[in-house]
This record gives C-alpha cells, sequence and structure tokens, in this order.
C-alpha cells in the first residue's frame, strides 16, 4: 500500500473519533437532518476502517512469517504463510480503493423517475408502461416504496409520460444509471401482418433533496395555471378545476399534476416534480463542466443518449455503453434488474479508478 494511502486512511480513523465523539452529543439530538447525516459518515467510516485493520493484521502476519523463513523446521510453513497474507493484504487494497472513491452526494437520496414515450406512437406508449412496470416490480424486491406523482395514460393502456417517486435505501445509488434512451424491438399488439417494430421511451432519474430548501425558488419566478383534468378520474375530476401546472419563469421548467381530486395535493406534487427538475438541471450542468474534462465509461446520463435495446424475438437485453447482453428479458422485464445494474455499478468503479490513476 502506497504512503500516501496510508495516510489518508489514517486521517479517516482521526475522523470517526471525531464523529463518534459528536453522535454522543445532546446537542445533536436538536438538529434531525445533521444526526441522519452524522449517522451516514459514521456507518462508511466504520466500513472503511474494518478493512484497514484487515490489512494491518495481513501485513503484520506477513512480517511475523518473513522473520521466520530462514528456520529449519518453520521456513516451509513460514512461506506458505507469508504468500497468504500478501495475498490478503493485496484483496485489502482493492477493497479500500474502491471504498475510497469519490462518493456521489446523491447516493443516498430517494429518486423521481420520469418516463417518457419517444418515437413509436402507441407502441411506445406501451413500452413506457411495461418499463414502469419494471422498475416497480424492482423497487418492491428492494423493500422500497412508491408513490405515482403524474401520469398521462395514452389510450391504449400505457403513459405518453409517467413520474413516479422511489424511497428507500439508497436509491439513487442503484438507480442514476437508467437515465437515456430505451429502444425496445418487438411486435406490437397493434400490428396485424407480425412485423418487427422499433419504438423508444426515456427515462430520466432525478435525485430528491433532503429537504425542499436545499432549492430556494421566489414565488415572484412562477407561473401557476389551475385547470380541469382530463382521463381518467370520475365526474368530481373533470367538473372541478384541480389539475395544476406550475412554470418556473428563468428556466422555462414545468410541472404538472392532475392525479388527485384535491387541487392541493396536485399542487404539492407538483412542485415536488419542479424542484426535482430544477435540481437535476443544475446537477447536469455541473457534470457538463466536469466531463469536459473526463468521459465516463458508462456516459454521462444525457437523455438523448441511447443506452439500453431491448429486443423481445431474441430475448436479450443489451446495454450498449458497457456491451453487455444479458438473454433474460422475462426475468428483467419482471424486476429482476441486479445483475445489470451491478454491472453497470461495476463500470463505473472501474472508470473512476482508473481516472484516478491517471490524475496520480
Amino acid at each position: 500500500m502506497k504512503p500516501s494511502m496510508i495516510q489518508k486512511l489514517e486521517q479517516h480513523a482521526q475522523r470517526l473519533e471525531d464523529v463518534n465523539r459528536l453522535l454522543s452529543s445532546d446537542q445533536l439530538l436538536k438538529d434531525p437532518k445533521a444526526l441522519r447525516q452524522y449517522h451516514r459518515e459514521h456507518a462508511e467510516l466504520t466500513q472503511l476502517m474494518e478493512h484497514f485493520h484487515a490489512w494491518q493484521q495481513a501485513h503484520a502476519d506477513m512480517l511475523a512469517a518473513r522473520e521466520m523463513i530462514q528456520d529449519p523446521e518453520l521456513g516451509e510453513w513460514a512461506k506458505e504463510e507469508e504468500s497468504q497474507a500478501s495475498q490478503h493484504m493485496e484483496q485489502e487494497v482493492k477493497l479500500l480503493e474502491t471504498l475510497m472513491l469519490p462518493k456521489d452526494p446523491n447516493d443516498h437520496r430517494n429518486v423521481l423517475l420520469e418516463i417518457r414515450a419517444g418515437t413509436g406512437g402507441d407502441e411506445s406508449a406501451l413500452f413506457a408502461g411495461d418499463m414502469l412496470r419494471m422498475y416497480l416490480r424492482y423497487a418492491e424486491r428492494r423493500g422500497w416504496r412508491s408513490e405515482l406523482l403524474s401520469a398521462s395514460e395514452s389510450e391504449l393502456g400505457g403513459y405518453k409520460e409517467v413520474v413516479v417517486r422511489l424511497e428507500g435505501e439508497a436509491v439513487f445509488a442503484r438507480m442514476k444509471f437508467e437515465s437515456g434512451g430505451h429502444r425496445v424491438q418487438r411486435i406490437p399488439v397493434t400490428e396485424s401482418q407480425g412485423r418487427i417494430h422499433t419504438s423508444a421511451c426515456t427515462v430520466a432519474v432525478l435525485s430528491e433533496g433532503d429537504d425542499i430548501g436545499d432549492i430556494v425558488i421566489d414565488p415572484g419566478e412562477l407561473r401557476i395555471d389551475v385547470f380541469r383534468a382530463s382521463g381518467a378520474g370520475g365526474q368530481h375530476v373533470n367538473k372541478t378545476e384541480s389539475a395544476v401546472r406550475i412554470t418556473h419563469l428563468p428556466t422555462g421548467i414545468v410541472a404538472e399534476c392532475q392525479d388527485d381530486r384535491s387541487q392541493h395535493r396536485n399542487r404539492d406534487k407538483a412542485m415536488q416534480v419542479l424542484i426535482a427538475r430544477i435540481r437535476d438541471q443544475r446537477d447536469r450542468e455541473a457534470q457538463a463542466k466536469e466531463s469536459a474534462h473526463r468521459k465516463s465509461l458508462i456516459g454521462s446520463g444525457d437523455r438523448s443518449e441511447r443506452i439500453r435495446t431491448y429486443n423481445f424475438p431474441q430475448g436479450r437485453i443489451t446495454d450498449h455503453r458497457i456491451n453487455l447482453t444479458l438473454y433474460r428479458i422475462a426475468p428483467m422485464m419482471d424486476g429482476d434488474i441486479d445483475e445489470l445494474l451491478d454491472a453497470l455499478a461495476s463500470a463505473h468503479q472501474a472508470d473512476l479508478l482508473a481516472s484516478l490513476g491517471e490524475s496520480s
């Protein structure tokens, strides 16, 4: 292990002691947000120190074995012990390098998931509905909670646009690589001659702030329109102006909600979506500046970028960013996508390690 890495780990060890003292303070109980942040930092540092201590123990074992190699009776055993200790040290260094990679500050956050039908008309809207089902089933598998915030249904039962909120442990960390264009190749239900069609939809994964206050919006910069909702919901929905559209005038960003019978609740949901979209634009602008210096292996999360193809006749899903093809389309469309998301996370970690190696 490099001396600079040992020095950083010793600094982290000192920081863990500081965090332990802070967590024992009664004053912290008065600030729930800070308490959550320190608990999160404590968990990360504790995991890091566990592997650092394991490396230190393996290093001590290696030195002890090396001293006994010249012993005529213990020499062979000592060589084997030294080899095993060295291998253990290498494993711990790789784990520590991964754990010490720069953290995405949004990883622990909940998300707003937007799915929009693209090219392909009704078939695209149906595919957007299939994508929503896949993500909701995945959320169930992870024990996350989901809430429908906004939906514009198509005539055949799909969605022109749908927004759901996913809440749980490290939702953004798992879902952030899903942003982009998703293409489907299959025989649509509307196709009478059995021809394969290609259509697409776009997915945007927006991180939700720890609280609304992290994005400050001047009420004077908002235009709020109310109107009668359309679509399902019964007579009450269509007779009252319960639907809400909020426009942020400086950016032109718009959020709309008409799914609840209450105008007040629709306004709250629309504001929630608007804030997430404003934050997403801010984050993407910052990422654009960073990507001018370094191109990520798995892409930028740009929604115009085609990231994946779902080929139903061949039973495969291909992620074009990492050239991974899995012939498991049925279980994956039922929410079994951990293998794919794990591969994307591993590629991202490898990309970060490579970039750090270039800069060091």
